[in-house]
């Protein structure tokens, strides 16, 4: 495969993966979390998120984590933030990457940022354009875009008009989130689609894939063949959404570095690695993780 198919896997565990955990992980073990992911070859990392620790008690040592971090060369610390409070811990922790979130549906974006749909994009143009201006790099994901848990079908007419609203914002990039996980591949190729339409070929597309009904390796594969170079996925496919009923975690990070190891696609990153901090995370959590490599085992050697 040539180095312009190769995929880059935005490491999601940190945040989206200890999120709705109900084993609070101590600051120490989510910044050795952090470093078996950098370890494993991940360079972009989502670490944290900025917002109330009442509502999100797993996040509630955001400062604490990313003042423990290491800062090697060419890795780059993501958080996710929800208002200016948030966006001014996130700057003042030294974060290189801010993600803001955007629900596609009102009822979903009510319960899970007190805001309406049209209100968190007006927001979203604030908080990018203050974290551009403070020199860290956006991203803007837009959640619940191939299905919402209250409102059922979000229309495409719903999608376009929202991705719309988050392009003018000006993020250096755009996500789709499968929040919900109920995405098939030719829902992700056509939403993919669509969102390059409206984004223009200049803004780089990401998707955030769940796992929820065991379709994030195909949908990966058709994120993939659509053009899309960066997927979000988490250590063991641990996490999921406390706002969204029934949600579980990303696709695994393993599954996707098996997959596109076996297609000749390089992912930077090394699968033994990564499958072994899958075994010690459900360690820490208690838990058996629902990714397929720590037990399957990698592809079978003579």
């Amino acid at each position: 495969m040539t180095p312009q198919e190769a995929v880059s896997i935005v490491e999601m565990a940190p945040r989206d993966g200890l999120q709705n955990e109900s084993a609070v992980l101590s600051t120490a073990d989510k910044v050795e979390l952090v470093e078996r992911a950098v370890r494993a070859g991940a360079r972009r990392i989502e670490v944290t998120s900025f917002v109330n620790p009442a509502r999100v008690p797993q996040m509630a040592d955001a400062d604490e984590v990313m003042a423990a971090l290491p800062r090697p060369d060419g890795v780059s610390y993501a958080g996710l933030v929800m208002n200016d409070r948030g966006l001014d811990r996130a700057l003042a922790a030294g974060v290189d990457e801010v993600d803001v979130v955007v629900v596609a549906t009102d009822t979903f974006c009510l319960r899970n940022q007190g805001v309406t749909t049209e209100e968190a994009c007006r927001l979203a143009a604030s908080l990018v354009r203050r974290a551009r201006e403070a020199g860290a790099l956006t991203t803007v994901t837009v959640g619940a875009a191939f299905g919402c848990p209250f409102e059922g079908e979000v229309p495409e007419e719903r999608l376009r008009e929202v991705l719309g609203r988050v392009v003018d914002a000006g993020p250096d990039e755009l996500a789709l989130a499968d929040t919900i996980g109920v995405a098939v591949p030719t829902a992700v190729s056509a939403r993919l689609a669509l969102a390059a339409r409206v984004a223009g070929a200049d803004m780089p597309l990401r998707l955030h894939l769940h796992d929820t009904r065991h379709t994030g390796v195909a949908n990966a594969v058709a994120a993939h063949a659509a053009g899309v170079r960066t997927l979000d996925a988490s250590i063991g496919g641990a996490g999921g959404c406390p706002f969204a009923p029934n949600a579980t975690g990303n696709v695994a990070t393993e599954d996707l570095v098996y997959l596109f190891d076996r297609m000749g696609v390089d992912t930077g990153l090394d699968l033994a690695t990564t499958v072994s901090t899958t075994a010690w995370l459900e360690e820490r959590l208690g838990k058996r993780l629902p990714g397929a490599l720590l037990r399957a085992g990698g592809f079978p050697t003579a």
